[in-house]
Order: C-alpha cells, then sequence, then structure tokens
C-alpha cells in the first residue's frame, strides 16, 4: 500500500467556496474515487490556501489514470481548476506536488518487533543526515 501526500495552492479568494464544494462532493465523483482505489482520502486547507492532500491506495498512478478514464472527473477537474494556482494548465489531480513521507509510526513500531522486516528510512540509508 501507497500513502501519498501532496499539496497545492487554493486562491486566497476562493478558500470558502472550495471548502463548500467539497463539504457536499458529487456522489458519482466518490463512488469513483472508491472504485477506482483512493482510500482514507482527505483535504486539508491552510488559511493561507496551501491546501495538503492524503491518499492510501495500491498504486497512485494507477488509481490516478483510472480516475482519468472516468467521466465525472473530467467534469470534476475542469470545475475545480479554477481555484488552483501554479498549475500551468494542468488539471489539479496531476498538477499537485507530491511529498515525501519521512516518518511512520507503525512502521517504526513494527521494527522494533523486527528489525529484518522493515525498509529503512531515508537516514538509515546513509543518504541524508
Amino acid at each position: 500500500m501507497t500513502r501519498a501526500c501532496f499539496t497545492l495552492q487554493v486562491r486566497p479568494d476562493r478558500l470558502g467556496e472550495y471548502a463548500a464544494r467539497h463539504a457536499a462532493v458529487w456522489p458519482d465523483m466518490l463512488a469513483a474515487l472508491a472504485a477506482t482505489g483512493w482510500r482514507n482520502y482527505s483535504l486539508h486547507l491552510r488559511a493561507d490556501g496551501l491546501l495538503v492532500g492524503y491518499v492510501e491506495t495500491d498504486d497512485l498512478a494507477a488509481a490516478q489514470a483510472a480516475m482519468d478514464a472516468t467521466e465525472v472527473n473530467a467534469r470534476w477537474q475542469a470545475e475545480m481548476a479554477e481555484f488552483f494556482v501554479g498549475l500551468d494548465g494542468a488539471a489539479p489531480d496531476q498538477g499537485f506536488v507530491r511529498l515525501e513521507e519521512v516518518f511512520h509510526l507503525q512502521t517504526q513500531l513494527a521494527a522494533l518487533d523486527d528489525p529484518a522486516a522493515v525498509p529503512p528510512t531515508t537516514d538509515q540509508r546513509g543518504t541524508d543526515a
């Protein structure tokens, strides 16, 4: 399973409307997300427009491709595009900046029980200090 976190920038003058649209997402959009493997998906919005998203999926690229194939996603992305800055023509679901996970509690707790069963973190590989 992949845990993916990403950011986008919502236009500060559109924050209220953006939040309102997400308080009542279209039922067919919700169904499409679930059917294409998006699990535990949430969005968090800061007062300056920084949007942080989190999703769990078996394969993020495959989940994105599956959503791209749906008509409802094309309609949703077209409507949502006007809320964002810095996309340079990309759809919001393709223009986000993915963040690197540097800590996960359950992974480190599991490593305490069985260090051989858990892949090393970045600092254990020696690539970051």
